[in-house]
């Protein structure tokens, strides 16, 4: 008996537990895709369980509602990263315009270049009919950023680096652009110059140049 407890589990049975644990993150994954090529209302809860490859019964077993998943879709992929981008915060030794800098770079790379970033279209096209999915993004991800860049800019006034600004309105600088660039990649582009290809690194590059110029100390 005490060899048949110690026997390890078989390659299928071993397999299904595997395949078990990595299914919230499959729904997840499938549930981006989906809000993001179809906005939200669109997106039926089937669609989701389809595309992981599992029942729809699964699919509520890890997420009672529609609007669970795409909780945890905005968690997983967006409100997920503040706990690692306020200790890079906590650790920089460079000056305030190039942390600037680094920020933006970095909210490329992991966030704007990714699916993830058709999340804030989504939000600002749905979250009027769906008030509690956008309480819950602001909180998670609009108030953190926020803070973040609040953080970033008062690094600067306090060091003397950048000249006292409102600092509340002050962050749009950076911000407006973003999310310019997310709608950009994400939505009809009817309003910019069809024959003007936007490179986003560069457009981040010189939105963030012109606000270090506006912000430094004379």
């Amino acid at each position: 008996m005490a060899r048949l407890l110690s026997t390890p589990l078989c390659p299928v049975r071993a397999k299904r537990e595997r395949r078990k644990e990595a299914r919230p993150g499959e729904l997840i994954e499938a549930a981006l895709e989906l809000f993001v090529e179809k906005g939200f209302a669109a997106t039926r809860s089937e669609e989701v369980a389809l595309r992981a490859g599992v029942s729809k019964g699964t699919l509520y077993l890890y997420f009672p509602t529609k609007e669970d998943l795409l909780k945890a879709v905005i968690v997983e992929n967006l409100s997920g990263r503040f706990i690692e981008w306020n200790e890079e915060f906590e650790i920089f030794e460079g000056s305030t315009a190039d942390m600037l800098r680094h920020c933006v770079k970095v909210w490329w790379q992991r966030v704007g270049s990714t699916r993830a970033a058709g999340l804030t279209k989504l939000m600002m096209s749905e979250g009027n009919n769906f008030p509690e999915l956008a309480a819950f993004y602001r909180q998670q991800v609009v108030e953190p950023g926020h803070a973040l860049m609040r953080r970033i800019f008062r690094r600067g006034i306090d060091s003397g680096e950048f000249m006292a600004v409102d600092v509340d309105h002050a962050i749009y600088a950076v911000i407006a652009p973003m999310i310019v660039l997310v709608l950009m990649r994400h939505s009809n582009t009817v309003c910019i110059d069809g024959k003007a290809e936007v490179d986003p690194l560069r457009f981040m590059s010189a939105q963030v140049e012109l606000a270090i110029r506006g912000l430094r100390a004379p």
